[in-house]
Order: structure tokens, then C-alpha cells, then sequence
């Protein structure tokens, strides 16, 4: 496969080609047969891309993916390019690259904010075809309506706040597909890890169309049609459908969309609040599983957990759970779930996981527990993360990134020599389990102010790939401008040094159980 793709590079005068692991729809979590990224590298993570030269394959990954990155590509093919808190791959990109370098990238797999911010640097060709991907179309959907007991606004209602944006000629184009299924109040659980609907939106003052991947010639007319203005989002709209658009392109300086969803009605509180108590509760069988059953491998705990979600009501897990032990535990976004990996008396296990109920939000949480007795060095990054999440939950400040950086603080008076934290404090939640906004991290994008009703992950962690990992996650959301949880899953006592903590953290703690 290399030796066609560098044929490619020659064959359109390319020095350097990026292989994403994306589709058309920009989706973070690309099924592994559509993810170019994978099938080059054998890295299957969610996020992160490769780049192809003449002489060199680099694949460029954050900091939850280091580990896993090295564990599963060939080291004699591909150079693994680890990202540190704070950078970012067009930075990494600037200095692996000539800044003549003529790049290609694929105009269906990349936004047009992102072709954008390429071109500033390299000279960009976008490209039609991509050389790795097989032709897909779009599989049918068991596409259900969210009562609006759930979402709080008709489909009408929100339609009408978006046209209240835009003059009579005009039309706006949602290509997010969190947005499209939020608009429309419509979800589709058939599909694992997700409950988005495969669809691009085209709104005018008098209609509202949905149109799937396999429609994409009645796509385009419908665009053609218009003849005022479209307002698009450059940071969700691909390349190829913004030259579609072509001159009627229009931008709302705050996308209205993007807004509404982020700020949840009462409705989306409520039913985020029953849909965690299912959570816990979930997540609390699982820990008694654990605890009184011997034997067992992260698989068995994995298959038990999706038994007691559904157990609970839920229509589908948000993601795929993470069930990490031991070392295991140290790679942030860990998917294996071994059956080889048995636990034994002392071993920890990580889990993080989430699902989907009736209403068709995305619940988080991870929690840490351990099989036995607890060693001092457990006991000791258990209750260290802990006060991270208790500063971090309770604090003041007004923006994530604000959060990110005292959490980070926290960690650097209180090191633990070999322990890093290499991810970002938080991310919103909603229709998916990673939305924007809000975000809690040390990115421009977490400087915008938390509101009321919006909803996020606060998941401090601590991680040694030599030992082990602890990472503490709440879903919470803002309330009367403090934070509050939605998850009230107990910690667990046995892994808390309560010497190390001090009366103020002591009296935050006993806001939530700990047995």
C-alpha cells in the first residue's frame, strides 16, 4: 500500500500527503473500515492523523494515545509523533515539513477552517479522491423522534430561533451531525458507540431537508437553488461542501446552532440527571461484580457492564467501554478489554463509560477500583487525583481553561515522580460523549466563559506505563454559575489517604458517597 500511495504523491506532484481518520461527516469516531489513518497505520484510535512523504510515514498523536500508538504500529514503517500538552499538529507539522512543502489533503476529509490553516503555511492541493479509502454509501438508519418531554424545544421551535438569523433568500447548512440531530430532534441507537443520524440539513425560510450520503446530487441542487446567502461553520463544514457552496457562502460571527445545543434546556437537565442515577447505578453493580467475583478478565467485566446498563434502561452504550488493569490503566483511551488480563488480589482497574437513554444524550463518568488490598502507591494517586477533581469541582473560575490550569498546579505541588497528566481536564457533553462546547483545557478553545446549563466532563488523571493509571470523571454541569454533578457514584474508600487530605477536601468529599 505505501509503495501506491507514494506513487500517488509523484503521480500529483505531492511532497507530502495527510491521511486522516475521518469521513465526509468530520466524525471523531470513524468506523475502523472507513478510517484511511488505520488502515495505513494499524493505529486505531480515535483520533489522530498520518502523514506521508517520499521517505517517512508519521503519525501524529495526543497525549491519551502515546502509549497505544507505540503498542500497535510497525516501528520499521511508521514514526510515531507524540504530541505534548499544549501542542498542536500544525505546529508538529511545521517543523516535520519544508514550508514550501506541497501538500495534499483529501477536500471531503478536512474542514475548511483546517485547509485554511494549512494553506497559511504549505502550498495545499486538495484532492478528490483519497488512494486508501473504498467507496461507502450511507447504511440504513433506525432513525427515531426524542419526545420533546426530553429535548424541551419542538423541531419547530428551534427551527424558528435559527431563521430568526437569516433573511428571506438565504439558508443555512448544517453539516455537524450532532447539530443536524439535535435540530431535528432525531436519533438512531442502531448504531454502536452513537446516536447521531447520518444526515446533512439545509434550512430555509420554508423548508427544512435532510439529505443523506447517498443523495448527494439532490444535495448540490438544493444548494444551487438558493439564491441569497448560506451561512455555513468553517470548523464543521468539510472543504469539498464549502466549494459547493462556492461565493454564497455567509458566516454567523457565534453560530446560533452550535449555542443552543450547548446551553441545555431544563428538559436536557432533567433527563441528563435520570439518566445518570441509571449511570451509577451501573456502575455500581459493576463494582460489586468486581468485588465478589474471582477470576474475572477486564472482558468478562466489559461484557457485565453492558448487561447492567441495558439492565437500567439504556438503549446503547455512548462509547466503548474502558476496562483497563494494572498497566493497562495507563493508556488514557485503552480498547482492548483482554480476556487474558485476569485480575488478581491488588490489581486496579480503570472504567470509563457512558450510554445512551431515552432521551439520546451521552452520559461519562470513570471510576477506579481495585481487587484486594490497595498498595501506599495506589492509595497515594488515587486520593492525589481526587483533590484535583475536588479543587477543580469546586472552584470559582470562570472558564475551562482557567480549571485546566489551577488542576494542573494541584498536580505539580503534589508530584508523584514518574505520574503524568497528559490530557485535558474536561470535555462537553450532549448527543455526543465529546462535544464543543464547552471544554476544560489548556486549548484557546476552553477560554470561553462556562454558562448555565452547560454540560462537561471535570476527569483529572494521573498515569505511569510502567505502574499503572487512576483517572476520577464526573459529568456535571453549570448551575446558578457553580458546578454541580450529575454523577454521585461513590468513591472508594479503601483507595483514599485521607492523611493527604485536608480538612477543606474532607468536607467537599463528604458531598459524595464513599464506601
Amino acid at each position: 500500500m505505501l509503495d501506491s500511495i507514494r506513487k500517488f504523491l509523484v503521480d500529483n506532484k505531492l511532497d507530502a500527503f495527510l491521511v486522516n481518520s475521518t469521513n465526509e461527516y468530520l466524525v471523531e469516531y470513524n468506523s475502523l473500515e472507513e478510517n484511511s489513518r488505520y488502515i495505513l497505520t494499524g493505529f486505531s484510535g480515535s483520533t489522530g492523523d498520518a502523514i506521508v512523504t517520499k521517505d517517512s510515514v508519521y503519525l501524529l498523536v495526543d497525549g491519551r494515545y502515546h502509549i497505544q500508538a507505540d503498542e500497535e504500529v510497525n516501528h520499521n514503517i511508521v514514526t510515531v509523533v507524540k504530541l505534548q500538552t499544549g501542542e498542536t499538529v500544525l505546529g508538529k507539522m511545521k517543523e516535520l515539513l519544508p514550508a514550501n512543502c506541497v501538500l495534499g489533503i483529501v477536500a471531503k476529509k478536512n474542514s475548511q477552517k483546517r485547509f485554511e490553516d494549512l494553506n497559511s503555511v504549505f502550498d495545499v492541493k486538495l484532492l478528490d479522491l483519497d488512494p486508501i479509502e473504498k467507496a461507502f454509501s450511507d447504511k440504513a438508519q433506525n432513525i427515531v423522534d426524542i419526545d420533546v418531554k426530553f429535548t424541551g424545544l419542538s423541531v419547530d421551535e428551534k427551527l424558528a430561533i435559527l431563521r430568526k438569523q437569516i433573511d428571506l433568500n438565504d439558508a443555512v447548512l448544517v453539516t455537524n451531525l450532532e447539530e443536524v440531530s439535535y435540530l431535528f430532534n432525531l436519533r438512531d441507537f442502531s448504531v454502536p458507540y452513537s446516536s447521531k443520524i447520518m444526515r446533512r440539513a439545509l434550512i430555509t425560510q420554508n423548508s427544512a431537508t435532510l439529505f443523506s450520503r447517498n443523495e448527494f446530487e439532490k444535495y448540490k441542487d438544493a444548494i444551487s437553488s438558493v439564491s441569497g446567502k448560506i451561512f455555513v461553520d468553517k470548523n464543521t463544514i468539510n472543504a469539498r461542501d464549502f466549494s459547493i457552496v462556492g461565493s454564497k457562502a455567509a458566516f454567523f460571527e457565534k453560530n446560533p446552532l452550535t449555542w443552543m445545543k450547548a446551553v441545555k434546556t431544563e428538559a436536557e437537565i432533567n433527563h441528563y440527571k435520570d439518566a445518570f442515577k441509571k449511570t451509577d447505578l451501573a456502575v455500581r453493580a459493576i463494582r460489586d461484580f468486581i468485588e465478589n467475583n474471582d477470576n474475572i478478565s477486564e472482558y468478562d467485566i466489559s461484557v457485565q457492564l453492558e448487561k447492567e446498563f441495558k439492565r437500567f434502561g439504556a438503549l446503547g452504550l455512548s462509547f466503548k467501554s474502558i476496562v483497563a488493569k494494572d498497566k493497562n490503566s495507563a493508556l488514557a483511551h485503552y480498547s482492548k478489554c483482554s480476556k487474558d488480563e485476569i485480575l488478581s488480589d491488588g490489581s486496579l482497574v480503570l472504567i470509563d463509560c457512558g450510554a445512551y437513554y431515552e432521551g439520546g444524550l451521552a452520559t461519562d463518568i470513570t471510576r477506579v477500583f481495585v481487587k484486594g488490598n490497595p498498595s501506599e502507591l495506589q492509595k497515594r494517586v488515587y486520593t492525589t487525583v481526587l483533590k484535583a477533581f475536588l479543587h477543580s469541582y469546586n472552584s470559582d473560575l470562570k472558564t475551562g481553561f482557567e480549571i485546566d490550569a489551577n488542576a494542573r498546579k494541584l498536580f505539580n505541588e503534589n508530584n508523584i515522580d514518574g505520574f503524568v497528566f497528559n490530557h485535558g481536564l474536561g470535555h462537553g457533553i450532549g448527543v455526543s460523549v465529546h462535544e464543543y462546547p464547552p471544554n476544560l483545557s489548556c486549548n484557546e478553545l476552553a477560554k470561553v466563559r462556562l454558562e448555565d446549563n452547560m454540560c462537561f466532563t471535570i476527569e483529572p488523571g494521573l498515569y505511569n506505563k510502567d505502574y499503572f493509571g487512576v483517572r476520577l470523571e464526573n459529568s456535571c454541569y453549570m448551575n446558578n454559575g457553580k458546578i454541580d454533578s450529575f454523577v454521585h457514584m461513590n468513591y472508594e474508600k479503601k483507595l483514599i489517604d485521607f492523611s493527604l487530605l485536608d480538612e477543606q477536601e474532607k468536607s467537599w468529599l463528604s458531598e459524595f458517597e464513599v464506601i
